[in-house]
Parts: C-alpha cells; sequence; structure tokens
C-alpha cells in the first residue's frame, strides 16, 4: 500500500521474479507489469484494481494483493487491508509521506493490520532515507524504526547495512539484482550503523517488558544477542502493532528486494499469530473461531469482478475451515445458500483450478449468485457474520445517457456489473429531471468506468454534469380571473375560473382549496380544476420547474351547461395558475448544500477563499487534534460541481469533505436570468 507512483506493482513485480514466479520482468512504464492487467492500466501506467497473486519464499507461502495508490480507487485498499494478516507500505526516498500514504496508513489502522516499511526509489536524486523515516514518525505518528542503513544514495547507492546481522549487502548490477555479496560494513559508516543499531535494540527492549531476559542483555552485552533473539522479538512487536520496521532499496533497479521477503517471512503474523477469529451470531452475540484448518469454515467476500472468460468471479479469504470445490455455504449476511462450481487461484489475471483452498487462503470462487462485497460465508452448522466493510461515500456525480436506442439496454446491465463490483460506485435516477446518475470518489474513477463500459460491455454513452434540480416560488399575492372559450362548430368549449394565489409558508409545499359556493362551478367539475391547478404548478413560468410553497384557492367561476366539460376546467384552471404566477413576482429557488471540510491548518486559507468564491457561507471553524481545522459551511449545489478535484489540489490531496442537503434560498437575479435564458434556448 502506499501513495501513487511509490513503486507498489514495481515492487511486486521484482518479488514475483526472484521467487521464481516470472521468468521475465515487467515494466510498468512499458505496460507490461504482470499485475497490472487492465489495459486502462497498462495505458495510464497506474494501478486501478487490486490484483492477487501467490508466491513461495524459503518454504513460506506469502499471498500478495497489490493495490491501487490514487485516491479515486481507495475503496480497493480499504477491502484488501480487511483481509489481509500484514501490509508492506512503501514510500519514496524523496517525498517520504505523501498525502495517499496517510489515507491509507489510517485504513491499516483502522484495521489494526502489523506494517513494515520499505524506502524505495534510493536511486533517485534527492533520496533521503532519514528524512523519510522522519517524515513517518511527524505524519503518520508510527513507531518507524530503521533496520537498514543505506549504503550510498541516489547514482551511489549500492545496497544496505542490515543493523541486525551487522552485515553490508552489496547487489550487483550486471545480474540484474538476483545475486548480491554479504561484506563487512564500510569503514565509513560503521559508527552510523552501530549507533542505528542501540537504538534500534533499546526500542526493541520496550516492546514487551516481561522479557527481562532480552532487556537485561541489550543493557549489559548488546553484541551477545543472537540474530534468532532480535529477530523473534521484532516479531512480536510488529505482530502486536508496536513497531515499524523501515527497510530500503530501489525495486526499479533491483536492490533490496530480497531482503524485504526475507523480513516478510521473518516478521509479518501468519493467519494463526492474528489470533481467533471473531464474529457475531443472529442474535448479534460473539463467537470465535480458531483459525485452523479444523475449525468450521468462515471466508469473506471482499471483491467481485466479471472476468470475460469465465464470469463472475468473487474473491474471498478463508479465515478458518477448508473451502471445497462443489461445497455449498451459507450467506449469513444476505441468509441464503450459494454453490462453489469452481475454485480458481489467480495470479493477476491468469487463473489456476485448484479443489481445495486452507485457512489464510485468498480464493477466487464461481457459482455464487447472491453473494456481494462485505457479505460473511460459513458452512451450514456454523452461522456466523464477520465484521463488515465500511466503504466512503461518494464525492461526485455525472448523468449519463446512452448514444442510441440500442444502447440503452445494454447500459443498465453494465450499471448494474459496475455497481456490483465496485460498493463507492452508485447508481440513481433522478425523479424531477428525468436523468441516470452515477456517483463516485472522483472523476478519474468515473472515467475510467465509461471506459469500462464502452471496451467490457461494450456501451456508447455520453457523461455531463447532472441537472441542478432548482424549484419556484412566489412572492406576492394576486387574484386572476380566466376564461377558456373555444367554439369549433357543434359542441364546443367552455370554462371560468376566478383564482386567488399568494405564498405559503416555507417549507409548507403547495395547497390547492376550494371556496366555491352556490354551485357556480358545479362540483364535478372542482377535481379536474385542481388537476389543472397541479399540472400548471409543476411547471413554474420563470424556468419550467416545478413550484413549491404556493397557495391556491378556487374562489369563483361560471359554466355552460352544453359546452362545459372536465377537460375545459382542467385547461382553464392550468391556464389560470400559470397567468396568475407570473403576476406574483416569481423566484427560482436553489438547493443550497451544508459542507464539511476538514483540512490540515497549513490549508484552511486557501480552503475557506475557494468556498467563499462558490458563494458559500462559512458557518463555524472547529480546530481538530493534530493541525486539522474543520470547516462548516452552506454553499449552492451548482457550484460545487469539480469540488472534489479542486480540494485535493488546494490541499495536495489531504483535505476531504462531505456534503448533504440542507435547504432551498433564493437565486440571485443574475443567476437567475441565466438559468432561465438556457431553458428557453
Amino acid at each position: 500500500m502506499a501513495h501513487i507512483d511509490a513503486g507498489k506493482t514495481t515492487t511486486t513485480e521484482r518479488i514475483l521474479f526472484y521467487s521464481g514466479r516470472l521468468h521475465r520482468i515487467g515494466e510498468v512504464h512499458e505496460g507490461a507489469a504482470t499485475m497490472d492487467f487492465m489495459e486502462q492500466e497498462q495505458e495510464r501506467g497506474i494501478t486501478i484494481t487490486s490484483a492477487a497473486t501467490t508466491v513461495y519464499w524459503k518454504d513460506c507461502k506469502i499471498n500478495i494483493i497489490d493495490t491501487p495508490g490514487h485516491v479515486d480507487f481507495t475503496v480497493e485498499v480499504e477491502r484488501s487491508l480487511r483481509v489481509l494478516d500484514g501490509s508492506v507500505a512503501v514510500f519514496d526516498a524523496v517525498a517520504g509521506v505523501q498525502p495517499q500514504s496517510e489515507t491509507v496508513w489510517r485504513q491499516a489502522t483502522k484495521y489494526e493490520v502489523p506494517r513494515i516499511a520499505f524506502i524505495n526509489k534510493m536511486d533517485r536524486v534527492g533520496a533521503d532515507f532519514f528524512n523519510a523515516v522522519e517524515t513517518m514518525k511527524d505524519k503518520l505518528g508510527a513507531n518507524a524504526i530503521p533496520v537498514h542503513c543505506p549504503i550510498g544514495a541516489e547514482s551511489d547507492f549500492k545496497g544496505m547495512v542490515d543493523l541486525v546481522s551487522m552485515k553490508a549487502y552489496i547487489f550487483l548490477d550486471e545480474t540484474m539484482g538476483a545475486k548480491y555479496d554479504i561484506e563487512e560494513i564500510p569503514a565509513d559508516l560503521l559508527d552510523k550503523c552501530k549507533e542505528l543499531r542501540t537504538a534500534l535494540l533499546e526500542e526493541l527492549a520496550t516492546i514487551d517488558e516481561s522479557d527481562e531476559e532480552f532487556m537485561m542483555k541489550v543493557l549489559e552485552a548488546p553484541d551477545d544477542l543472537a540474530e534468532d533473539e532480535i529477530h523473534a522479538v521484532i516479531r512480536k512487536g510488529v505482530c502486536q502493532n508496536k513497531f515499524n520496521p523501515v527497510l530500503c532499496g530501489t525495486a526499479f533497479k533491483n536492490k533490496g528486494v530480497q531482503p524485504l521477503l526475507d523480513a516478510i517471512t521473518r516478521w509479518m503474523p501468519s493467519p494463526i499469530d492474528r489470533g481467533a477469529v471473531r464474529g457475531f451470531d443472529k442474535d448479534d452475540q460473539p463467537i470465535e473461531l480458531e483459525p485452523s484448518d479444523d475449525a468450521p469454515l468462515s471466508a469473506l467476500a471482499f471483491k467481485v469482478m466479471t472476468d470475460p472468460y469465465v464470469g463472475r468471479l468473487t474473491f474471498v479469504r478463508v479465515y478458518s475451515g477448508i473451502l471445497e470445490k462443489g461445497s455449498t455455504l451459507f450467506n449469513t449476511t444476505k441468509d441464503k445458500k450459494e454453490r462453489v462450481s469452481r475454485l480458481l487461484e489467480m495470479h493477476a489475471n491468469d487463473r489456476k483450478d485448484r479443489d481445495e483452498f486452507f485457512t489464510g487462503d485468498i480464493a477466487a470462487c464461481i457459482g455464487f449468485k447472491n453473494t456481494t462485497t462485505g457479505d460473511t460465508l460459513c458452512s451450514e452448522g456454523n452461522r456466523l457474520i464477520l465484521e463488515k466493510m465500511e466503504f466512503p461515500e461518494p464525492v461526485i456525480s455525472m448523468a449519463i445517457e446512452p448514444k442510441s436506442k440500442a444502447d440503452r439496454e445494454k447500459l443498465s446491465i453494465a450499471l448494474q456489473a459496475l455497481a456490483e463490483e465496485d460498493p463507492t460506485f452508485r447508481v440513481s435516477s433522478n425523479e424531477e429531471t428525468g436523468q441516470t446518475i452515477i456517483s463516485g470518489m472522483g472523476e478519474l474513477h468515473l472515467d475510467i468506468l465509461r471506459d469500462r463500459m464502452m471496451r467490457e460491455f461494450n456501451v456508447e454513452a455520453n457523461v455531463g454534469k447532472p441537472e441542478v434540480s432548482y424549484k419556484e416560488t412566489i412572492t406576492q399575492p394576486v387574484k386572476n380571473e380566466t376564461k377558456y372559450v373555444k367554439q369549433s362548430g357543434g359542441r364546443g368549449q367552455y370554462a371560468h375560473v376566478v383564482i386567488e394565489v399568494e405564498p405559503n409558508e416555507q417549507g409548507k409545499g403547495n395547497e390547492i382549496v376550494s371556496k366555491i359556493v352556490g354551485g357556480v362551478i358545479p362540483k364535478e367539475y372542482i377535481p379536474a380544476c385542481i388537476a389543472g391547478i397541479e399540472n400548471g404548478l409543476s411547471n413554474g413560468v420563470v424556468a419550467g420547474y416545478n413550484m413549491v410553497d404556493t397557495k391556491v384557492s378556487i374562489v369563483y367561476g361560471s359554466y355552460h351547461e352544453v359546452d362545459s366539460s372536465e377537460m375545459a376546467f382542467k385547461i382553464c384552471a392550468s391556464m389560470a395558475i400559470r397567468e396568475a404566477a407570473a403576476k406574483c413576482s416569481p423566484i427560482l429557488l436553489e438547493p443550497i448544500m451544508s459542507v464539511d471540510v476538514t483540512t490540515p491548518e497549513e490549508f484552511m486559507g486557501d480552503v475557506i477563499g475557494d468556498l467563499n468564491r462558490r458563494r458559500g457561507r462559512i458557518m463555524a471553524q472547529t480546530p481538530q487534534k493534530g493541525g486539522i481545522v474543520q470547516i462548516e459551511a452552506e454553499v449552492p449545489l451548482s457550484e460545487m460541481f469539480g469540488y472534489s478535484t479542486q480540494l485535493r489540489s488546494l490541499s495536495s490531496g489531504r483535505a476531504t469533505y462531505t456534503m448533504e442537503p440542507s435547504h432551498f434560498e433564493k437565486v440571485p437575479n443574475k443567476i437567475q436570468e441565466e438559468v432561465s435564458a438556457g431553458k428557453k434556448r
């Protein structure tokens, strides 16, 4: 996990190569990386969807998920962290902790995932290992302690000193990093390495204060400590989330990947180290299961994807028991049975059939009909529900429409399939404008989804800004008389209606009352008059939007015994309300959103200035812990399009916001004229 472009996919590619899973290294910038298998990933050089694979290193099986770094695809990181036992956080040696690094670190903290850090790109100009470690402490609050000391930096980076063994690893360029020499520490680094080792051991002594023997050795005879003793305490610190060891290297130049694999196998927890599997029964009572192959089956579905060759794939993490092909499982979240028709082991987008998966494995299942992201699957006699995943709300919406009639049906199928795959992608229908609205985590997110619709589902669609649902109302009372007379030979049309129109209380809605006495309008025509007025109120005179908070009284009228009809009175009443509304000084109302922005203090001025430019009103500013400020504001919805992108730009991606409808307010005259003119065009 890491910020975009920190080198996650490149590091994974080297892990696959050195573990023997690949025989040729694919580069991200060439669109040849194994883990970036989608066309969009290869074209853009970024990871969009998390990809799973399995490697073996020194008799250990490692399940790897390579996650995206872009903020728009944060859901992929969220659901991967939910099911993983440990994480390697990759940082850029030049930039250190970047905005998205903070986000994914917080996500890992939420799920209590143990972490080790890999400072990548030590060959870049400006690389500074120790500055990157300091940014981890300052920005993440991490207990980041180096276990490596780099030998050189930038173009002179040759390898690293392992502070546990106190040996230097010098990587040989001609072997593409496959071979390295283990040497004595260079003389100019010896004092620095001794100082770093002392700091490492002192920190390790505080991890388990009950281990007095280790503590005494650190104080009295640190040189007598065996490597295995140190590794055991590091492992304990990592598994308990008390300690984040920091390694260094450069994946692109093939240096430092094997020591990283050694660290994963030595220090990262196995499913057994993570302890009992906790869940709840149907009465919300806690249940615990041993993470063992002998325990009843429990698994969590964390990802659904559509494969062009095998159809719907559901990725599950097995927490206990054995998952077997052909077995029937129970989905406790949906209260439905599911059958496993095939089991696949995934290597990016390559598939290998398997008959069974064991505790700790990640499996791809075919045959599930009702299971979606976050559902718990278990054996019939062992019904429990595992902790669900929480996903962020979408922050940007767009209107979408098919380009042709042929695309209309295909569009709904594509939208449904994509919404099943991605919990942060929502599809809704705006009843007032009739538009289909798609919502996601950012403009890139929606752009990728639209591209997938075209390539995978062969759907051509237009995407644009959603229309704002304005309202109209009146500001003055008026009395209006309307006659509808039509003679065209034979029976004609006649209706005569007098109405009084006045503003209603704000928020009370429309009110239509009949004050007809003496039968001047027969009672059988009153419902037709009310229907006509309702029809007129649904199509305002300013720009054709619904009228609200208007009270209409039918006070007088007349009829003709032969020519009057329900239709005549309905048309007459509709004409009457439109004529009256035009005389009542009608105004346009716009939806106002309650916006809540959380930003680091240093960007507060820019964020407030931007909200003011959007006709926003700042309601409150509340300082939070860690130099964070919460800004509450009210901003018109029409000014909020594209805000997520602008906010990221203003705050280097460190600010977040939420938005919800608040109320309606009068639109400024200039904007009312523009909206009205736009509608009339």
